[in-house]
Parts: structure tokens; sequence; C-alpha cells
């Protein structure tokens, strides 16, 4: 099954005892799956069987069908002249022509235009019976949309499977940059130490040790640099799960989100702070397109 996308279009067509059934459906991102089925009164009975299969061949996605049918026999229904309508006009119009001292201009062709004079009954249509043509239109329909969704959740995974490995790099980049970060720090101090030393300042040696101990725990990112990895490793392996991983994969790319906002904010260190932000960037664009992943 693969990856799917939410976006897609599809028509279907199947004719069956003069009838031509045309269906059209398209799809965008939703949470859940929204089914919008817009069809005939007269084919109320079929909606049941319809939404069932949307529902067995569709995960998530705001889905609308439009069902259209044309009727291609001769006898569509029957006209009929309801004939008390039409004496009651010519004799209430004939009545007014000789008060009034009016020519007698009646024709047929105007009588037949009055309100009500000509009626029509349209057969009864027996859609039940004509089901298997219609669910034919409809899954043809769905088989367009589903392999649009298929040909885009495609594309969708090679983005994100490159996106993952720009995340990759830019996490062992932070990873071997972080234990330079605590070195830099410690030369730094040592370097200012000496000077004061040298200007006949006493400085305790204890001192020195839990400065550095504070600072390199409070810039330690060894933990998010873990579960970023582990991040990773879960997305690359959702990626290719036969299954909707929508869900799965927005709540993912907000940890790993979360992580590089931790990872920006303790860094202490221009170097690791742009790498953050570069991560945070990567991971923006994989937020936009999981957005229509199934």
């Amino acid at each position: 099954r693969g990856m799917n996308s939410m976006t897609g279009f599809g028509r279907g067509e199947a004719e069956m005892a003069g009838y031509c059934f045309t269906v059209e459906v398209k799809s965008v991102n939703h949470r859940y799956l929204e089914p919008n089925i817009r069809l005939s009164r007269k084919m109320a009975a079929l909606e049941s069987p319809i939404r069932g299969l949307l529902k067995q061949r569709l995960g998530r996605g705001k889905v609308d069908m439009l069902i259209m049918y044309e009727n291609h026999n001769e006898a569509q229904g029957e006209v009929k002249v309801q004939q008390a309508k039409l004496e009651a006009y010519v004799r209430a119009l004939r009545e007014q022509a000789e008060r009034f001292g009016l020519t007698d201009d009646l024709a047929l062709s105007h009588i037949l235009q009055l309100p009500d004079v000509l009626t029509s009954e349209e057969t009864q249509e027996d859609f039940t019976a004509l089901e298997p043509a219609l669910m034919e239109a409809v899954g043809e329909a769905l088989d367009q949309l589903c392999a649009m969704r298929a040909r885009e959740g495609d594309a969708l995974k090679r983005d994100l499977t490159e996106k993952l490995e720009e995340l990759g790099v830019l996490v062992e980049e932070i990873t071997q940059r972080a234990p330079l970060v605590v070195k830099e720090y410690k030369e730094k101090l040592y370097a200012r130490i000496a000077e004061h030393v040298s200007a006949g300042v006493d400085v305790e040696p204890g001192r020195l040790e839990t400065e550095i101990t504070i600072f390199a725990d409070r810039c330690c990112i060894d933990e998010e640099l873990t579960r970023l990895k582990s991040h990773i490793r879960q997305y690359r392996q959702m990626l290719e799960k036969n299954e909707p991983v929508g869900r799965q994969l927005d709540f993912l790319t907000q940890e790993l989100n979360r992580e590089a906002n931790t990872i920006a904010s303790k860094a202490n260190d221009l170097t690791v702070t742009k790498q953050a932000l570069a991560l945070k960037n990567v991971i923006e664009k994989m937020r936009e397109q999981i957005q229509n992943i199934e």
C-alpha cells in the first residue's frame, strides 16, 4: 500500500439499463475521514454502501464525491393535459373577451403555457436495481483517487527521507561540536585566571572546577541528542509502514522540534546555536509536508 497523500482526484463512469452514471471524487487533508456525498434524493438508499466503500478505501481526508446520472431511455415520463383546468381557463378568458368586447384570438399554444395545464408524471426509477453500475463508477473514481494519493505519497516519502538525511548530518555535527564547548570554556577560564594570578590575585583552585562543572551541566545536550537520534530512527521506520502514519509523524515532528528548541536554548555556543536553528528550519519544512500525509 505504501505511504499516501490525502490530496487527489478521481472520475468513474458506468452504464446499465439505459442509465449512465458519472462519479467525481476529490480529497484534501483533514484530521479525520470526512466524507461528503452529493447525489440525487432518488438514490438516497445507495448512500450507505457508498459511504461504507469510502471508509474501506480511505483512512483520512476531507472527501467530496459528486454522483450524476443520465437516463437515456425513451420513455422517461408521461405528459398529460389537465382537461378541467384547460376548460376553466377557456371559459374564463372568453367571458372576459365578451365583457370587454375583445377579439377572441385564443390559440392552443397560448393556453398550454398557462400554469398547470400540462403536467408530467416521471416514471419511478428503481436505483436499487442499478446499484452494481453505480458502485462500479464509484469504484473506478476511487481507484483513480487512490492512485493519485499513492503517487503524491511516494513524492512526500522521498522528500521526507532527504530531510531526515539533513537532520542526521546536523545532529552529527552538533554531537562532534558539543564536547568542544566545555573544553574551550575551560581553556578560556584558565587563561583568564592565569592573567589574574600573574597580577598577584589569589584564586581558589576548587572554585575553578566548580565553575567548569556548573557550566558543563548547564550546556550539556547529550540527552537531547540521544532523543533526536531515536526520533529520527522511528521516523524512518514509520515511513516504511503500509498503513496511515500521518498522526504519528505529526507527533514525532513536534518531539523533534522540542529537542531542537532545548539545544538552541542550552547551547552557549554560536556554532551549536546556528546548527540548532538549521535543525528547526528543516523540521518546519517536514511539518508542512506531513500535514498532507494520510
